[in-house]
């Protein structure tokens, strides 16, 4: 008995050792895109609204890499100085990023760090994972931009999809069901919302999608005004 516990245990820590390997080859392949399609946008680009209520592109695009050039303490003193509201803190750090920094260096910054280990302070590699694709999204989205995430990086973060992070980035997605199109995957109850998988993922990080990119009765809540 003993001895099949330690096999066990050796098989899960391998196991977890090698879905950690593949999230962050995944992480690292994202920035290392992302980087590179913000460094062909036009000037004009960067100051359109984004998915990120309130948030143009540039904005959006310092911000992911605020995890990268804000040390622990630094960031605690942002928090502190934003009286504990996050977002508070993260919009007033964007803001002043985006006033100090080129667009190339907000690009550069990505590109740079695509292997950093930064992670958010909830969920891991495959959370910082998400916070990449959806911000990317935020920005590819918004502008029209027909970029594809990579089905296997969709599948880690849609695998994860939880009520608590439901609840977190306020998605209520309360009586429907979502069902991707391109992918094999459902999530929920109630009456379908049918999109992509990637327009699917931004619902449940509460994005509102601009219109004509679902389908269903429940679209309408799920679409920008």
């Amino acid at each position: 008995m003993q001895a099949g516990r330690t096999l066990d245990h050796m098989k899960n820590a391998t196991d977890h050792k090698g879905r950690t390997t593949e999230v962050r080859a995944a992480i690292a392949a994202e920035r290392e895109e992302l980087a590179d399609l913000f460094d062909e946008l036009k000037a004009g680009q960067w100051d359109e609204p984004s998915l990120c209520a309130g948030w143009r592109v540039r904005e959006v695009v310092a911000h992911m890499s605020m995890g990268f050039r804000l040390s622990l303490p630094a960031t605690i003193g942002e928090l502190v100085k934003a009286r504990g509201n996050l977002h508070r803190m993260t919009d007033r750090v964007a803001r002043r990023d985006v006033a100090a920094r080129t667009t190339t260096e907000l690009a550069a910054f990505l590109r740079d760090n695509a292997h950093h280990p930064w992670t958010p302070p909830v969920g891991g590699y495959t959370s910082a994972l998400g916070h990449d694709v959806v911000h990317g999204l935020d920005v590819t989205v918004a502008l029209g931009l027909d970029r594809r995430v990579p089905e296997d990086r969709l599948r880690i973060l849609l695998d994860a999809v939880r009520p608590s992070g439901l609840k977190f980035f306020g998605a209520d997605i309360s009586g429907v069901r979502l069902c991707a199109e391109d992918l094999d995957w459902s999530y929920g109850s109630g009456s379908p919302l049918y999109g992509t998988a990637q327009d699917l993922l931004l619902v449940t990080f509460g994005r509102r999608l601009p219109a004509g990119r679902l389908r269903g009765e429940p679209a309408g809540r799920f679409t920008a005004r």
